[in-house]
């Protein structure tokens, strides 16, 4: 069984056309979670005609305290044994999900696959999530410079006792994923890209932050991980 769990957040813009090109490519006992933080927004309204004819689709509210919470809560009700995270404003190309699985079933315990960056529109800018984040693995490399991006990310489910509870104040919950994944299990990447990565000025991200507070994060995150 596949779970898609996807943090949904004043998402109605771009979520009809994610949640359409995921659903073309699950099985009918897999699920799709939707922890919606903002449910008194248009985002289960702009949805509504597929939740009405398509009972893989299971909407929760949201706790209220951002996107890294609203993934935790997500994932703790994940019943699947491959765990596929999702944004709200991307497109899922066709074959994600058997290629992703392939190669979970291969032996990898999470799998990082790369993306297309595109507009607003879905226009391609010629670069790939792969070459902007310098992606590689190891799980000093993956402190000093995350390489892991939560929508191009899934993992077995056995990862979750590793995962689960998040550290407090953590800035970004791909990050810590990816750090477990590399301390208790198999990583692999995929170079093909697998998502069209919608980037439109108003994607729910970490932001910004000063060079003292990011010394402060990997600290901090140094600990969690011994910790775990």
């Amino acid at each position: 069984m596949i779970s898609v769990v996807l943090a949904a957040y004043k998402g109605e813009k771009y979520i009809y056309a994610q949640v359409e090109s995921i659903l073309k490519q699950l099985g009918e006992n897999d699920e799709l979670i939707i922890s919606d933080d903002f449910p008194s927004g248009k985002t289960k309204e702009s949805i509504s005609e597929l939740m009405s004819r398509d009972k893989r689709i299971v909407y929760i509210n949201g706790p209220g305290r951002g996107v890294v919470a609203n993934f935790e809560l997500a994932i703790s009700e994940a019943r699947g044994d491959f765990i596929f995270l999702s944004d709200q404003d991307d497109v899922w190309l066709e074959g994600k999900v058997e290629r992703v699985v392939r190669e979970l079933e291969g032996g990898a315990d999470l799998v990082l696959h790369n993306a297309d960056i595109t507009d607003g529109e879905l226009n391609k800018t010629g670069e790939t999530s792969f070459e902007l984040n310098r992606t590689k693995t190891g799980l000093f490399n993956n402190i000093i410079k995350n390489s892991y991006q939560g929508c191009c990310m899934a993992f077995r489910s056995e990862l979750k006792k590793f995962i689960l509870p998040f550290p407090k104040k953590l800035p970004m919950h791909d990050q810590w994923i990816g750090l477990m994944a590399e301390k208790h299990g198999r990583v692999s990447l995929i170079d093909e890209p697998l998502i069209l990565y919608r980037r439109h000025g108003g994607n729910v991200t970490g932001g910004g932050s000063g060079i003292l507070t990011k010394i402060k994060w990997r600290a901090e995150i140094i600990f969690a991980v011994l910790g775990r």
